[in-house]
């Protein structure tokens, strides 16, 4: 599902709206500042503000990116419908390169989070690698880290195996983007002991004091120990229930208690 890797995205989605201290780029650094700390409520209702004077402020691409990050927001939050109908208000044509493969790795993610998988490959696959090329790191590895679970989603290890490596490539290990994909890489793909890497993940996660990253992990952590631990299964999915309680996220609360 949703992870550390959009955290990032909504970083470089609402971060360089503006050169200058607009209206639209204020209200988006604090709605950054919002999510981060698991104030959903909070942030979402900055974004919508922020969209408002970037059409004040007639900026398509302010417009685009802010679109952009409450796609990603609906999509953490399990509301899949609304986020794409967000995601299809973003008109690729005018926006600069960075903005449309913001577009395309958001889109990537929903349908990741759908598992959707068949289509979350042909939306990594409509990109190639010149496109990505001078590209911000923090998005290029939080692209491939996306094709990589689209990848394992489909059962073709091979390429989900490349993709993690252009993760490893473009992002430093304390982004635990890394661990994370191949955290999921080894649980979808049985390819050995998972729990040890997303164990990693979450230490990660914690250092860099992301609840909803941690939350989320823990229902994974929680899923893929359900039947070897049930009894530390149902601890680790009985945290991440209560955490995102209080982050007011409903559907991924129901989620970690089913």
């Amino acid at each position: 599902m949703v992870t550390k890797s959009l955290k990032i995205a909504l970083c470089i989605a609402l971060s360089g709206i503006s050169a200058f201290a607009s209206e639209s780029a204020t209200l988006a650094a604090r709605a950054q500042k919002s999510l981060k700390a698991g104030k959903f409520a909070k942030g979402y209702s900055q974004l919508e503000r922020a969209l408002v004077a970037s059409r004040k402020e007639a900026d398509v691409r302010s417009e685009g990116r802010i679109f952009i990050a409450m796609g990603q927001v609906r999509t953490m939050s399990l509301d899949f419908e609304l986020a794409d109908s967000l995601l299809n208000y973003v008109q690729a044509e005018g926006l600069d390169r960075s903005t449309k493969i913001m577009l395309v790795k958001a889109k990537t993610a929903l349908k990741n989070a759908s598992e959707k998988y068949s289509e979350a490959v042909s939306l990594c696959e409509s990109v190639n690698e010149d496109e990505l090329d001078k590209l911000a790191d923090e998005l290029q590895g939080s692209f491939y880290s996306e094709c990589a679970i689209a990848y394992a989603g489909v059962r073709n290890e091979k390429k989900a195996q490349q993709a993690l490596k252009m993760v490893d490539k473009r992002l430093d290990d304390d982004t635990g983007i890394y661990y994370w994909t191949d955290a999921r890489l080894t649980d979808m793909l049985n390819l050995g002991d998972a729990d040890k890497i997303y164990r990693k993940a979450e230490s990660e996660s914690v250092k860099s004091n992301t609840p909803y990253t941690t939350a989320n992990i823990l229902y994974h952590r929680g899923k893929y120990l359900s039947k070897s631990s049930p009894l530390e299964s149902r601890k680790l999915l009985d945290r991440c229930k209560t955490a995102f309680e209080l982050m007011g996220l409903p559907n991924n609360t129901k989620r970690c208690a089913e």
